[in-house]
């Protein structure tokens, strides 16, 4: 009989499955003692194994990644180098995360977070304008790294919000309608050049990682913002934080760290010129519904032997 294992929370999902084939084992596995178990002699799995139930499964042959970033395969060698297919949930997760996004940009541009502030103080006077006036977004440059799903969903609003943008991709095609601009990778320190805005949607990979240096950050314009929203470990946090206390960048937004959770002593935390989330930016309910939606139709292709969506390049890491 045919066995896929689902980790996590996925206890309804797993009955909703199993009304819908009958004659399929679905089981849920909650933690890795119960994955190293369960893999075992599991065909398929929806989730992200351990490397020590990877190696056990001796029947795998696809897995799903509830979300889109796969960059954990760099710990697990033995998926690169076999023939389990392995998917991910594009899609869902790019309208969510665009406008987390712009509610960030918008926190920074509008200094939302000393409004608050001054709101929780019953303070009218602190939180007026003064010597820190709101930035204007019309007229400005928004750079993009990544046009992908995320990337040309920023770019959508970006427009919206009159900013002229232009990025950077690994394979550029025609830019979409309203982008100025879309480049190869060896345009990139032309487009930090000019950026006002610099939004980091790339995947984490070889390539990408450590990608925005100390050197590229001081590419960009005197003021200019840094927004990462797809993975911690393309800008490098310390050259980041330098910029920032220099003055030579006006402010970062941070939905992802190198390090998960961020460490409790990094400076970041307490500059007033940062805003941080925890890695949230996807935390919709139409996002986790779509990637359900798409790990179904996944397993409708499986069973019947049919092509995948969204296959994974194992060894491009995304």
């Amino acid at each position: 009989m045919m066995k896929i294992v689902l980790t996590g929370d996925h206890e309804p999902l797993a009955d909703e499955l199993r009304a819908e084939h009958v004659g399929i084992t679905f089981t849920v596995a909650t933690n890795q003692a119960e994955q190293l178990e369960q893999l075992a002699d599991a065909d398929a799995m929806y989730g992200w194994p351990t490397r020590e139930a990877f190696i056990a499964a001796e029947k795998l042959r696809w897995i799903q990644r509830p979300g889109t970033g796969i960059n954990q395969i760099v710990d697990l060698p033995e998926l690169v180098d076999s023939d389990v297919v392995l998917t991910n949930s594009r899609g869902p997760h790019a309208l969510p995360m665009a406008n987390h996004v712009f509610a960030m940009i918008l926190s920074l541009a509008h200094r939302l977070p000393r409004l608050i502030d001054a709101q929780r103080a019953h303070d009218w006077q602190a939180g007026k304008a003064g010597s820190s006036p709101f930035v204007d977004l019309d007229g400005r440059v928004m750079g993009i790294l990544a046009l992908g799903d995320v990337g040309k969903a920023v770019a959508q609003r970006a427009i919206g919000f009159g900013l002229e943008v232009y990025a950077v991709d690994k394979d550029p095609e025609s830019p979409p309608p309203g982008v100025s601009g879309l480049w190869g990778l060896e345009r990139l320190d032309e487009l930090l050049e000019m950026s006002d805005w610099f939004v980091v949607t790339a995947p984490l990979t070889a390539e990408t990682r450590g990608l925005i240096d100390s050197r590229r950050l001081g590419l960009l314009k005197q003021g200019a913002y840094v927004v990462a929203i797809s993975r911690g470990n393309i800008v490098d946090e310390e050259a980041l934080i330098k910029h920032l206390r220099s003055g030579h960048l006006a402010g970062a937004a941070l939905d992802v760290t190198a390090v998960e959770p961020l460490p409790v002593e990094s400076p970041l935390w307490d500059m007033e010129n940062v805003v941080l989330s925890p890695h949230t930016s996807a935390n919709s309910p139409d996002a986790r519904a779509g990637g359900r939606e798409n790990f179904k139709e996944n397993l409708r292709r499986f069973l019947a032997n049919k092509q995948f969506i969204y296959v994974c390049d194992k060894r491009a890491g995304f």
